[in-house]
């Protein structure tokens, strides 16, 4: 848990770096016309901005349907993918894409994320996402599913995904050019997992994580606290995020991040851009904690949140005005120079997490 005493220091920063950003018309401050996919340079500009700012990760939102509607909808590429193109290009930040339990087969899951922390150097998280509505399920040709449904699945995906995880063992891997051998195969094994819907013999086919573990951000929503490493409150205030995020501690969760949507004072007060891009299209209802003001307010409203959360997810509403001005007036306020402003060798590192024992190895060690 964050050291309470530490204030801002010790409060952990994501940011959610989807598109042009949170607010619906985010994409006329872009230069693209309408429709059009965010390119990979201004994905790498966003990402690097973040990381030169000190935020501990970005996240990347995604769909099984395309983020708009009508003839000038475009796709866009699938968050894994971005969080990939983006792994060689950093060296210090997370990098968690959100992948649905529903419409992705979990081995092919498991196997995306492993590689992901491969690629980054064990930098890789995971957003759960849990998008299940007819529409959603037909891109699969599956159909749609009830809420216990729903809750059944996301907890067998999140169990076989960390199975899987761990059907290598960290020495599994052992290059013996003597006998030829690249791997010692009782090393390797089976999970032989039985879901309600799925089945997963293993192994993986990529060797163990750098992590051991990717670390699982789940949203509060999907009430599946006690298979997260992070639970992301997503309430209207700070009253109700403190005690969703007491709820979550007392399941297990090791950190709660609450979810902020932020609207800041640029060359224009953050008042009159929202008017104007509420004007444009109306901002839906999320039921997140919102922020419309000053960076100097933000840090308030951070400093109350710090008192009953580990960390905050911001939602920037136009990422092109409002990432820099809390790059420049609200980052520095929170990492300060201290050790939080070096984040660690790996994501579960700057999270304060602990990198788990391989189940298997740690089976054989007690037998």
């Amino acid at each position: 848990m964050t050291d309470r005493a530490a204030g801002l220091a010790g409060l952990r920063i994501a940011l959610e770096a989807d598109g042009d950003g949170a607010h619906p018309a985010a994409w006329r401050h872009s230069g693209r016309p309408p429709g059009a996919v965010l390119g990979p340079r201004a994905l790498r500009d966003v990402v690097a901005t973040a990381e030169d700012a000190g935020f501990a990760l970005v996240t990347f939102a995604d769909s099984p349907l395309p983020p708009g509607a009508g003839p000038a909808a475009a796709g866009r590429l699938e968050a894994g993918t971005r969080a990939s193109y983006v792994a060689p290009l950093t060296g210090r930040i997370g990098l968690a894409p959100t992948l649905h339990v529903a419409t992705t087969e979990p081995f092919h899951l498991a196997t995306q994320l492993a590689s992901l922390d491969h690629a980054s150097h064990g930098r890789a998280g995971w957003v759960v996402g849990a998008a299940a509505g007819e529409d959603d399920l037909a891109t699969v040709g599956g159909a749609a599913l009830s809420t216990v449904a729903l809750a059944r699945e996301t907890a067998d995906v999140i169990g076989a995904a960390r199975a899987l995880w761990d059907s290598w063992e960290d020495d599994a891997v052992i290059k013996d050019v003597a006998s030829g051998r690249f791997l010692d195969s009782r090393r390797v094994h089976h999970i032989d997992f039985e879901g309600a819907s799925f089945t997963v013999k293993g192994p993986l086919i990529t060797p163990r994580p750098p992590q051991g573990q990717i670390v699982v951000l789940v949203p509060d929503a999907l009430d599946a606290d006690a298979r997260a490493d992070v639970v992301l409150v997503g309430r209207p205030g700070v009253a109700e995020v403190a005690a969703r995020a007491a709820t979550a501690r007392e399941a297990g969760a090791p950190l709660v991040f609450a979810e902020v949507e932020v609207v800041l004072d640029a060359a224009v007060p953050a008042t009159d851009r929202l008017a104007e891009l509420d004007a444009a299209a109306g901002r839906p209802e999320s039921g997140r904690l919102r922020h419309t003001g000053s960076p100097e307010s933000l840090l308030e409203l951070l400093r109350e949140l710090a008192d009953s959360v580990d960390g905050v997810r911001l939602h920037p509403a136009v990422l092109a005005v409002d990432l820099p001005v809390l790059a420049e007036r609200v980052l520095p306020r929170v990492a300060g120079p201290g050790p939080n402003r070096r984040p660690g060798a790996t994501l579960r590192d700057t999270l304060g997490l602990a990198r788990p024992a391989n189940r298997f190895a740690a089976a054989a060690s007690n037998t």
